[in-house]
């Protein structure tokens, strides 16, 4: 393999020394010559392996001299500087002259960007960077072109180069950044610039550097010391190498083979200009040019032939088929002919064979009628054609009058023309005078406009190129900030991964904690104290202080609608519950952002129009998200409900004119609704006196429930969500009146006591482990799930988890409430399991429900776990047991009014014994 220009005698700055260059070459290539023998290559990939050898191997080192503006230190101007690229950093380096050994300086271009200005100097452009902006001068607009190309693509191959960040074995972590590291930036915006040897490229350092006004102008005072080590390398260099040709530097092998380094050169062009199809097909043209040229004089004659025998015979067939024409036409008239003389000889045949002269007589008189009838229709066309003769006759004489009209008139006119003329110049002789001294300054000024208009169009093609390569470097660096961005997220969410495990782990060591909390009476003291302090250090640590300082997803203390989202229990020892609970919940939050939520919303966010079906049904029970839930609820509200106008404004001002008997049930329940939530914590919180009216306007609405306890909490959750107080109270009456059973928050609560008895049915059926072990131990779940039921889990389930519910329940019915319910106790079966005493088993059932924070494994239960779960079914059991119940109710009124009866007449004789008693005593 030939070196390359970089492999001189002597140390060009920034170029590798030669003892260290040439094994690195050798060994890449062995490298390469290794992989290549462990597969057979076909001949096509031979070739292409080649080429990109000799293209790397002939690969130009990026360097040449340039003017630095020096903005710091007591000289500000132009110094010439040899510039240096080194691919392994991708910095810039400069040097004073092409020999030194120290860089004076570097530029970092894996951050920078390019710019150049039409209102600056010729060949001056702008290396911006965080810290600086480097200005530049080339020797030429066609210098600062290449320059400015150069470093767009060493730029982006140097960040194509790098490897991918390892962020995990995740396939979603890894995805948005596969296939994206050897992409080539091949969008045209500018053309390639012609590589202008005689400024850049080694062989430029064989030239003198450039000169300045004076010598000091290009010392930089800013780095003395490397001055000095530049100069007495260069001092030291030269009379150790000055004895071989009498010049530091040899570049004998450039001349001894110029038309390879043309084709060196020609295949680097074909390499810096990428198009869409790649490089393979332009290298090919270059190789074919040459056999292209010397074939192109023996094809032109045999093009010239083909031509001419192309014409002849194209006008043989033009006659041919004229010709054809012609015989049709005469094919025509002679079949016309042959009829008629066909017709002629049917006649004659028939005289002829006529057998009495009678007949033939009649043939004779039809052809004289048929003569006479020729000779009038003659006579006729005779005397139409005279009278036309005549008509054409009378065109002509009137024609020929309108010719002699239009002489006329044309003498008239060439006459006004000749007097015009005349006229004009006349009128040219008086003007002479004042026309050569205006066409004077008229000269003048066009020429200067001529000139100006030069220098527009200059402008305009200064601004043209301008506008192309910034329009090129704007697509790359967007380009390259996309990278970021993905390289970035993709850290974020193994960040997120991670921070997800390290919040896991903790759970179970504080549920570790906790387990010795429970014991810590029968351990020895000293390991009772460890215990103790251990629980006390992972209460002061705050859930919220390492995913703030990532800003990844942070646990705060309330959620979107207010809700507490670490619990306050009073308790001290269930303080450490809390924080279990908050780290179980960062970590659902952090494992399900990128992997559920994210593809969930951008679901939600291609939806349109809503309209009832089957893939609606599934995207709410996986939840609405926060920005879609209001629109989505007032939807399915407006289905089930006619928005009768000024209904709500009318109950309002009824409330106010007539106190409602309920009103001071209401007033007691308004501070004890949602607790938990900032928006309701306080008597002067904005969102209570919206509750009163809403409470208030239903309790007119509906005169036959009026107000029920649970009635209120409702209501405080459809205000948080939908924020309107008439929204709000809509929801309210699809709840009640549309969604809950009759009499459901009446007040004997027959159907919610109905629905505790088919809820025990279906947790048999469903769980018959669980059921078997509340009856071994005397557990009645109504005593928990009734709550459940009348109020839809409000104050039983973390508020994530409570909305999802509501989701499925606003859009389904009572239906979601009852697979709910069972999910929950399947959800904490085995835990429920485990323990053997009704009092602790009723201790667990009272918090059970806010320790569930995996959302996504409830729904799963409650929609997949526990099919089937008709609808028909539940309204059997329901009508079952209402019946049961109505029975038992008769049973127990029955039972009531003898109690009362009996009791009135013990009354009655009791207190005649009294009377009689009273008065033997008086």
């Amino acid at each position: 393999m030939k070196k390359g220009p970089g492999s001189g005698s002597s140390s060009v700055s920034g170029v590798p020394d030669k003892k260290t260059e040439p094994n690195s070459d050798d060994s890449s290539s062995n490298g390469a010559s290794t992989k290549e023998k462990d597969v057979l290559p076909s001949p096509g990939e031979v070739e292409n392996t080649q080429l990109k050898t000799n293209r790397e191997t002939h690969r130009k080192k990026l360097c040449g001299y340039l003017n630095k503006l020096g903005i710091r230190g007591p000289i500000k101007t132009w110094k010439s500087r040899w510039f240096f690229y080194d691919e392994n950093k991708c910095h810039l380096l400069y040097y004073r002259t092409a020999q030194d050994i120290n860089p004076l300086g570097s530029i970092d271009l894996s951050s920078a960007s390019f710019d150049c200005k039409v209102e600056n100097d010729e060949g001056v452009f702008e290396i911006r960077t965080p810290n600086r902006v480097f200005t530049l001068k080339a020797i030429s607009k066609q210098a600062m072109m290449y320059w400015l190309q150069q470093l767009q693509m060493r730029r982006w191959e140097f960040y194509s180069a790098q490897s991918r960040f390892p962020v995990g074995n995740s396939q979603l972590v890894n995805e948005p950044l596969v296939g994206r590291t050897n992409v080539v930036d091949n969008e045209g915006f500018l053309p390639p610039v012609k590589t202008p040897t005689e400024v850049v490229g080694l062989q430029a350092a064989s030239l003198p550097a450039p000169q300045t006004a004076t010598t000091l102008q290009n010392i930089s005072l800013k780095h003395p010391w490397t001055e000095i080590q530049n100069t007495v390398y260069n001092i030291c260099g030269s009379k150790q190498l000055w004895g071989n040709d009498g010049n530091v530097f040899n570049f004998s092998k450039f001349q001894e083979h110029p038309e390879q380094e043309v084709e060196v050169e020609a295949q680097s062009t074909v390499k810096e200009t990428p198009e869409d199809g790649g490089t393979e097909p332009r290298l090919n043209l270059f190789r074919k040019a040459k056999w292209m040229n010397s074939s192109l004089a023996e094809e032109l004659p045999r093009e010239r032939n083909s031509v001419d025998k192309l014409s002849v015979l194209q006008q043989q067939m033009l006659t041919l088929t004229e010709e054809v024409k012609s015989q049709k036409e005469l094919v025509k008239l002679l079949h016309k002919a042959l009829e008629a003389a066909q017709q002629e000889k049917r006649v004659s045949s028939m005289y002829l064979t006529a057998a009495e002269d009678k007949d033939r007589l009649e043939l004779v008189r039809h052809k004289v009628r048929q003569i006479a009838d020729l000779t009038s229709r003659l006579e006729a066309l005779e005397q139409e054609k005279k009278e036309l003769e005549q008509i054409l006759a009378l065109r002509d004489s009137h024609i020929q009058e309108l010719k002699d009209h239009v002489q006329l008139l044309m003498e008239k006119n060439h006459a006004k023309q000749q007097v015009i003329v005349a006229l004009t110049e006349q009128r040219a002789r008086e003007l002479s005078d004042s026309l050569q001294e205006a066409n004077s300054i008229a000269a003048e000024t066009l020429y200067k406009q001529q000139e100006e208009i030069a220098h527009l169009k200059d402008d305009i093609d200064a601004y043209k190129t301008q506008n192309q390569f910034l329009n090129s470097e704007i697509h790359q660096v967007t380009r390259l900030w996309t990278r970021v961005t993905e390289n970035e997220k993709a850290l974020l969410m193994k960040c997120a991964y991670l921070q997800a495990q390290n919040c896991q782990m903790e759970s179970k060591y504080l549920t570790v904690l906790r387990k010795l909390q429970e014991t810590v009476c029968g351990l020895p003291s000293s390991h009772a104290e460890l215990v103790r302090n251990l629980i006390q250090e992972a209460l002061q640590w705050d859930v919220k202080e390492e995913a703030e300082d990532l800003n990844l997803n942070p646990v705060s203390e309330y959620d979107e609608y207010g809700f507490m989202t670490v619990p306050d229990y009073e308790i001290e020892d269930w303080k450490l519950l809390a924080k279990i609970q908050a780290l179980e919940m960062k970590s659902n939050n952090l494992r399900s952002q990128e992997v559920v939520e994210k593809p969930l919303r951008d679901r939600w966010n291609s939806i349109g129009e809503l309209s009832p079906s089957a893939e609606l049904k599934s995207l709410i029970r996986s939840g609405i998200p926060v920005e879609h839930r209001q629109w989505v609820w007032k939807w399915i509200i407006s289905r089930h409900c006619s928005y009768l106008p000024d209904h709500y404004q009318r109950l309002l001002g009824h409330s106010k004119n007539t106190e409602h008997p309920a009103c001071r049930q209401i007033e007691l329940d308004l501070p004890r609704t949602l607790t938990n939530n900032k928006h309701f914590s306080s008597p002067t919180s904005q969102l209570i006196p919206k509750l009163r009216r809403v409470l208030l306007a239903f309790s007119w609405h509906n005169p036959a429930i009026g107000y029920c306890q649970g009635l209120n909490r409702l209501a405080a959750v459809a205000l948080l969500v939908l924020k309107d107080e008439e929204s709000a109270f809509w929801c309210l009456v699809h709840i009640v009146e549309n969604l809950m059973p009759a009499d459901y928050y009446s007040d004997t609560l027959i159907t919610s006591q109905v629905d505790q008895r088919v809820f025990k049915d279906f947790l048999a059926e469903k769980l018959p482990r669980l059921m078997a072990h509340f009856d071994q131990y005397q557990i009645d779940v109504s005593l928990i799930t009734f709550n459940w039921f009348l109020v839809a889990f409000v104050d039983s389930l973390v508020s994530d988890i409570l909305l999802r519910v509501w989701d499925a329940f606003l859009y389904e019915g009572t239906k979601v409430i009852f697979r709910y319910a069972l999910a929950i106790f399947k959800y904490n079966e085995e835990e429920i399991l485990r323990i053997h005493d009704s009092v602790e088993i009723y201790q667990y059932l009272r918090f059970f429900t806010r320790m569930i924070m995996d959302g996504r494994k409830l729904m799963n239960i409650a929609f997949n776990d526990l099919n089937p779960f008709p609808m028909k079914l539940l309204k059997n059991r329901r009508r079952i047991h209402r019946e049961e119940l109505k029975t038992e109710l008769c049973e127990l009124e029955q039972i009531k009014a003898a109690y009362v009866k009996g009791r009135a007449e013990r009354g009655s004789r009791d207190l005649e014994e009294i009377i009689s008693e009273e008065e033997e005593e008086t």
